[in-house]
């Protein structure tokens, strides 16, 4: 036991001597953090705060789940003010199509004249209750009045996409849309019936624009 004793008293100056025989590079090292470095996900989930924990019952998940749904009141309500926001002609909640300044002077200059297109869809209810009627007189005179309506549209539809572009060009001289966009817009405009249009109508029929 002394034997035993002995050496590891001996062995003890001998470590202290291999402990000291340190080479400068090894003193200038940095010692590890002795842990792995935290995933990005994992800090920022300390940052914002310890996570709820997992629902025990599922009547507790459901109620959970509920407390974070917006409510179908709040979400019909807030439907019906962007609804009622675009149909004011709010340009925030316009379609793409119909934002913008120009847009807007198209729509004024077409619901300031009264036009034959906006008869367009009165016309296809008329041909397609026609159609049902078992009377080829009936049949062939509303193929008749269809024909002549149509062609009247057409060239009424590319005088006022003509008009309406030059009276563009005179407004907004930096404007770069091409003439037959500009024309095709006003027909779909003029197209519609007036209590359908969308946004509604800001002037009545004869105002000046």
């Amino acid at each position: 036991m002394r034997f035993l004793r002995r050496n590891a008293d001996e062995a003890t100056p001998a470590a202290e001597e291999t402990q000291a025989e340190v080479t400068p590079g090894d003193a200038s090292r940095t010692p590890g953090k002795g842990r792995p470095t935290p995933k990005r996900r994992e800090a920022e989930g300390k940052r914002r705060g310890p996570v709820p924990p997992p629902p025990r019952t599922q009547r507790e998940a459901l109620k959970r789940m509920r407390g974070n749904k917006v409510s179908k009141e709040e979400r019909r309500a807030a439907a019906v003010e962007r609804r009622q926001r675009m149909m004011a002609g709010e340009d925030k909640y316009l379609l793409p199509r119909d934002r913008g300044p120009v847009k807007a002077y198209i729509r004024d200059v077409v619901d300031s004249r009264r036009n034959l297109m906006g008869l367009f869809m009165p016309l296809a209810i008329l041909v397609f209750v026609a159609l049902l009627v078992p009377s080829p007189q009936v049949q062939q005179y509303a193929t008749l009045v269809t024909t002549f309506m149509l062609l009247a549209m057409v060239v009424e539809g590319f005088v006022l996409g003509r008009y309406v572009t030059k009276r563009v060009r005179a407004k907004f001289p930096q404007d770069t849309s091409r003439g037959l966009s500009i024309g095709w817009y006003s027909f779909i405009r003029a197209s519609q019936l007036r209590r359908l249009r969308v946004p509604k109508p800001r002037v009545t029929y004869g105002d000046r624009v």
